[in-house]
């Protein structure tokens, strides 16, 4: 094996061997488990959360692979409707052509081009990561078998009454001309101002004050020319006699009613606010409950019209009501006849004042234009009686959130849940299945064909609506469209309901919700019975990722590594901004001065998950991938060491006599609690303690003390040979469990040591991804061992300590006196002195009789025994005292937080017996250590 361990020299060689030979396909005798990729777009590049969540995804899969399960994490991507248009006619805008140009049937065959040519870009990026997906089933939310199942679920949830057509407000994106979902909504900070307008009583009525007007307090004036009503508090004194009264809508001329609304905040301004249904989320709410017409002055562009549209709360047409606008606002964009709507108040003396107002305003993601609340027609999904078995499903436990604090964000939003507009205003995406007639009757179907010998049309003209459906549609049907749905395929009946669903907080409501109503519905079964909701990926200091941040990581430049220049070029790509990007390239360059190296995979890969505590946001730190990288370094050094020393050596069969050590017997206990801890964090989603048990045995048991305490066994020719070969063994077979038990966080490394040690190790097998997982044996937990080596550890760690503060070379022998040693110390240091002497470069040991006074020596502690290194020719008093008031100084801060703890009577009666009872025990350690030490110094000092 290679000297260095260099990542890149093995990852793509076994990804590929890997995906060549099948492993990643259903396989395992056991339960099926399954778990589904959340489908990233199309358009996409692989980033943080991307890497974060396949990281978390594939520790489990490998996990319940390695269990026997019969596994299958289902790989897709999904069509990302308005992101992919918006690529594609981008494209055509560089020609000078727009998709009108070419029509609707030869721009999708171009939206097709590009798919196959680019679209591949973020699964190849996944193979880069080591995700173990079954790439032989993947799906596109627009292949065939995915849009069939679409379509049999529109036709089904319109036959049972729960999809409809209707006129509602939507997010209006004026640029793209489509309804978008609150997730593509971007509420940008931006300072504003607050329009005071007079609107002058109707019928000679007066206000409190005597006055003949109303003020109403605005952020948008233009939309006053769709106000149906002027609301005030049913509780505010000062207005309670004008309800059910009027005012003339200046400008317009209409009257329109004053109505109470609880709605209504007296604090704010002066406590009454106009009511634009048509243009006004809130005010569409208000409506609805005072039954107000709505008045549309806009159109798709967001200019005003010539002439209102008026419409019932029904969606009907209101012909009663007089629809004009003032002519000379016709055909202005919104923010223009903002302009002179103000003046023309101004004009008229309406104007009371205009206030300074921070304001939230509404931007497309994509789009970055003001989105506009805008009555539309649109197809809609009626929620509530879906949302109905979806709570059920979390109250019942069939389907749990980890952590559990998320079921309470699932309720909130499922009991207050809203019909989902399903339909956009697109080209690319699942068209809806939906035809007209000339008399602009509907009929759903999954055909034409079908519609027509359902309703028995004949040849009449029909046309389809032009609509596609929105992207979350059919990605809601993604665990079990993906299996075949809907037909009942063996697939299906085997790996649906899924088992973990990992997501991330942001979408619960979007994706999870509709996820769990629309498998409900249409399958009778949850989709997955656990979801794992991880937080966002941060930066170190804990600032949301962002480009225009400048503080954006690509996880493969991680793992491949970025020079400096290339990763300014990269930040500061398309900014607008000289000076913003500017600003981003010195903080780049002062951040990553040297750019970033490469870390490999299986470091990336473990940072992940060392990171994944439940719930909370993660703080990416580059050290910890450092620290990991040397992880991975320390790992293979070790791997060199045991085949230095097991390779071509009597290692053992299963059959053969051995002799196991007393540190033989330690660290093969040490690994039972470890495979212990390992397996139930990762059953309990507790990435980040399963990481932090494994990395604890790996670098501070095996290769910090085991690996050293069985040099002399391996080095020593006295030994016998049962005794070399139970080492030999040990050494060789805790390293291929460890191997097993990393295998699920860093696949890589794993799987290029396993193929070297597995012979000696007696495993067969093509590969360790289809290794059983280990299984700790208790009866293998050598609580005395365990013991014995840990007094061992703390004897050279004090010899250690008292080398390293007085400076005393390691390559001098030492004598060592023991003083207060105990029957058992005794017992060990018989046992254990030779390992000591020679690890600890001791030139001799001896226990201080009960009649000799202790010789002037620098002391440790192991339990009561001391451990004294004489001082004679070998230490400096000064530094000695100086070393032991450091160590007085530490037992005293002990002594006191502990004692402050015991005599807090709070915490004395809220304590369990079982802490107290450890408290006080490390109360009275301290305090005799202390005065030990305290001793000791004494007689130092008096010298």
């Amino acid at each position: 094996m290679d000297k260095t361990y260099q990542p890149h020299d093995i990852e793509s060689r076994w990804y590929a061997e890997w995906e060549a030979k099948n492993y990643f396909a259903p396989q395992g005798s056991g339960e099926s488990y399954t778990i589904a990729l959340p489908p990233p777009n199309v358009t996409g590049s692989l980033h943080m959360g991307h890497g974060f969540n396949n990281a978390i995804m594939d520790a489990l899969i490998r996990f319940r692979r390695m269990q026997g399960r019969n596994t299958l994490w289902q790989p897709g991507t999904d069509h990302a409707g308005i992101a992919t248009q918006m690529v594609v006619e981008r494209q055509l805008a560089a020609q000078n052509l727009s998709r009108h140009d070419l029509g609707r049937e030869r721009f999708l065959e171009k939206v097709w081009e590009w798919k196959e040519e680019s679209g591949g870009t973020i699964t190849r990026q996944i193979r880069r990561l080591g995700s173990s997906v079954d790439w032989s089933r993947e799906r596109f939310t627009m292949d065939e078998g995915l849009s069939e199942a679409v379509k049999e679920a529109f036709v089904r949830l319109h036959e049972d009454g729960l999809i409809y057509r209707g006129k509602r407000l939507v997010n209006w994106d004026t640029k793209l001309h489509t309804a978008i979902s609150d997730l593509e909504v971007e509420n940008h900070d931006e300072k504003g101002s607050l329009w005071n307008l007079r609107y002058p009583l109707a019928d000679g009525e007066k206000t409190a004050e005597g006055l003949d007007y109303l003020i109403v307090a605005t952020t948008r004036p233009e939309t006053m020319l769709g106000d149906s009503a002027v609301a005030v508090n049913p509780n505010d004194e000062r207005y309670q006699a004008l309800i059910g009264k009027f005012v003339e809508l200046p400008l317009v001329g209409r009257r329109i009613p004053i109505i109470g609304d609880d709605y209504c905040d007296p604090e704010f301004g002066t406590g009454c606010v106009k009511i634009t249904p048509a243009h006004d989320f809130n005010d569409y709410e208000v409506g609805k409950r005072h039954n107000l017409p709505l008045i549309n002055i806009l159109d798709k562009d967001a200019a005003i019209l010539a002439k209102a549209q008026v419409f019932n709360l029904d969606g009907s047409v209101n012909s009663e009501l007089d629809a004009s606008l003032p002519a000379q606002f016709a055909g202005l964009d919104r923010f223009e006849a903002r302009k002179q709507i103000v003046a023309a108040f101004d004009a008229l003396g309406l104007l009371e004042k205009i206030d300074d107002h921070a304001l939230k305003v509404p931007k497309g993601d994509r789009s970055g234009t003001v989105i506009e609340p805008w009555l539309t027609d649109q197809w809609y999904v009626s929620t509530k009686p879906l949302a109905e078995k979806a709570i059920a499903a979390v109250e019942d436990g069939s389907i749990q959130f980890v952590p559990k604090q998320y079921e309470n964000m699932y309720f909130s939003w499922m009991r207050d849940i809203q019909d989902w507009c399903i339909s956009r205003q697109l080209w690319w995406g699942h068209r809806i299945p939906a035809w007209y007639d000339e008399a602009g009757n509907v009929y759903v179907g999954r055909d034409e064909a079908e519609v027509r010998t359902k309703h028995n049309l004949g040849d009449i003209a029909l046309r389809q609506d032009d609509d596609v459906l929105d992207t979350w549609f059919s990605s809601g049907l993604w665990t079990f469209s993906t299996l075949g749905w809907p037909e009942q395929t063996d697939f299906l009946k085997t790996f649906h309901p899924t088992d973990v669903l990992v997501t991330g907080f942001d979408i619960i409501f979007f994706w999870v919700a509709r996820m769990i109503m629309m498998s409900l519905h249409l399958t009778g079964q949850i989709p997955f019975k656990t979801v794992y909701v991880h937080g966002l990926v941060r930066d170190g200091q804990g600032h949301k990722m962002s480009k225009s941040k400048g503080n954006v990581l690509d996880p493969l430049d991680i793992v491949d590594g970025i020079d400096l220049e290339t990763l300014v070029a990269k930040r500061t790509s398309g900014m607008m901004q000289p000076k913003l990007a500017e600003k981003i390239a010195k903080q780049t360059r002062a951040e990553f001065p040297d750019g970033i190296a490469s870390y490999g995979t299986d470091a990336l890969r473990f940072t992940f998950c060392s990171l994944a505590s439940t719930g909370r946001d993660v703080k990416f730190d580059m050290g910890r991938v450092e620290g990991y990288r040397n992880f991975c370094n320390k790992l293979w050094n070790a791997t060199n060491f045991v085949l230095e020393n097991t390779d071509g050596k009597d290692c053992g069969a299963d059959d053969e006599a051995v002799e196991l050590s007393p540190v033989d017997r330690w660290i093969i206990s040490a690994l039972q609690r470890c495979e212990q801890d390992v397996t139930r964090h990762l059953d309990q989603f507790r990435f980040d303690l399963a990481a932090q048990s494994l990395y604890e045995f790996v670098w501070d048991e095996y290769c910090a003390w085991y690996l050293e305490l069985v040099k002399p066994v391996l080095w020593d020719e006295t030994a016998s040979v049962e005794r070399q070969r139970g080492t030999r063994r040990t050494l060789v077979r805790v390293l291929e469990v460890i191997l097993r038990l990393a295998h699920p966080f860093m696949p890589f490394i794993t799987e290029e040591i396993w193929q070297r040690i597995k012979a000696l190790a007696g495993k067969e097998g093509p590969t360790l991804m289809l290794q059983p997982w280990p299984v700790a044996n208790e009866a293998r937990i050598d609580a005395a061992a365990e013991a014995d080596i840990a007094w061992v550890k703390d004897f050279m760690l004090g010899v250690r300590q008292i080398r390293g503060e007085m400076k005393i070379s390691m390559a001098k022998r030492i004598d060592v006196v023991l003083a207060n040693a105990s029957d058992s110390d005794q017992r060990r240091l018989a046992a254990f002195e030779p390992l000591i002497a020679k690890l600890a470069k001791l030139e001799s040991v001896r226990v201080l009789a009960a009649s000799e006074e202790a010789p002037l020596a620098a002391t440790a502690l192991v339990g009561e025994m001391e451990v004294l290194v004489p001082m004679a020719g070998l230490i400096d008093k000064d530094a000695e005292l100086a070393r032991l008031d450091k160590e007085l100084a530490r037992l005293e801060g002990e002594v006191k937080r502990v004692g402050g703890k015991l005599a807090n009577e709070g915490f004395v009666a809220k304590a369990p017996a079982e802490v107290l009872d450890k408290e006080r025990a490390k109360l009275a350690e301290a305090e005799q250590a202390l005065a030990k030490l305290a001793e000791q110094r004494a007689r130092i000092a008096a010298l």
